[in-house]
């Protein structure tokens, strides 16, 4: 009829179904994040394909011209033997990505749950992701972090070490309980008219139980419970502090990715400038092969980084947006 301890464990109930939801959305996010690397890392993989196959087709172009000019006495061998040098190292590294793109298809259909031998058709563009430094630059609420599933979370576990202080509180009151009881029992001195005439008893009474004295040990519990209240709420300061430097790591992070994918961009842009010129120097006589090759490896290079500052520039916007909690 009454019961302090069973009272405050109703109010639990809420709160652990509560709790229950974030540890469900917090998976969530995990899982969204470890999608979009890998998705990401997927059609990073397939622009440097793209890329690959481009350089490819130019240095073909430009090692059948050569082939032809040695053989008319043009060029030396040892200007033929380069290019082809490269091209084998082109077709090389594209069957190697390749097969890394067939790895990182695989990966994503791990971290979605699909079966990787499932058929799956990436059709995203890299072009249609916004990646400015503007995200960084705008006004961000001060607030953000109650916008975080783990800051949540500590929440509420500070409001079950609470209401464990107050189920130990509610041990010191009284417990009032009501029972009561019905039957019937059939019995006679002969066996023939044993179920001929039944006797029924009933009964009903309350029990109120009082404590009075258990040697302190309520009163240690109560103490230890505001104790747990004390590290919980600490715990949730902390955890601010750590979303917060989260969120300014991740803010800088993203500005130098940003930044370093521009300039990569620009180098990428200035080694097929400077390729086309060496190009056409060679072509004219004033130009020497080595120098066609020399343009050739720093425009491979430039690709090469671009695609890797490309890849952590599109990480780098994952880990920004989950610092401040706008994956839900």
């Amino acid at each position: 009829m009454f019961s302090g301890t069973f009272i405050v464990g109703l109010q639990a109930a809420k709160t652990y179904k509560e709790l229950s939801q974030r540890s469900l959305i917090r998976s969530r996010i995990q899982t969204n994040v470890a999608v979009s690397k890998a998705y990401y890392q997927a059609l990073v993989s397939n622009e440097q394909i793209t890329l690959l196959d481009a350089n490819i087709a130019q240095l073909k172009q430009q090692l059948d011209q050569t082939t032809q000019q040695n053989k008319q006495g043009f060029v030396e061998k040892i200007d033929v033997d380069r290019l082809d040098v490269q091209y084998n190292n082109l077709v090389t590294n594209r069957e190697n990505t390749s097969r890394t793109l067939i790895l990182s298809v695989q990966m994503l259909k791990f971290q979605m749950g699909m079966p990787i031998e499932d058929t799956l058709k990436l059709v995203d563009r890299l072009q249609d992701i916004t990646l400015d430094k503007s995200i960084v630059e705008k006004v961000i609420d001060t607030g953000f972090y109650r916008n975080r599933v783990e800051y949540n979370l500590l929440e509420t576990n500070v409001k079950l070490n609470q209401l464990d202080v107050k189920s130990k509180k509610a041990a010191y009151l009284p417990t009032f309980t009501a029972n009561a009881g019905i039957g019937t029992v059939f019995q006679e001195n002969q066996l023939k008219y044993l179920y001929k005439h039944n006797y029924p008893d009933s009964y009903i009474g309350v029990t109120l139980n009082v404590p009075i004295f258990n040697g302190f040990q309520r009163s240690n519990q109560v103490k230890q419970s505001q104790i747990n209240v004390f590290k919980a709420q600490n715990d949730l300061v902390n955890a601010k502090n750590a979303i917060g430097l989260e969120a300014s790591n991740a803010s800088i992070t993203y500005y130098n990715s940003i930044q370093s994918l521009n300039n990569q961009k620009r180098s990428r842009t200035l080694a097929q400038e400077v390729l086309r010129v060496s190009k056409i120097k060679y072509s004219q006589g004033v130009g020497s092969s080595l120098e066609v090759t020399q343009a050739q490896t720093e425009l491979e290079s430039a690709d090469n980084q671009y695609i890797q500052a490309l890849y952590n520039a599109l990480v780098s916007k994952v880990d920004l947006d989950k610092a401040y909690g706008r994956i839900q």
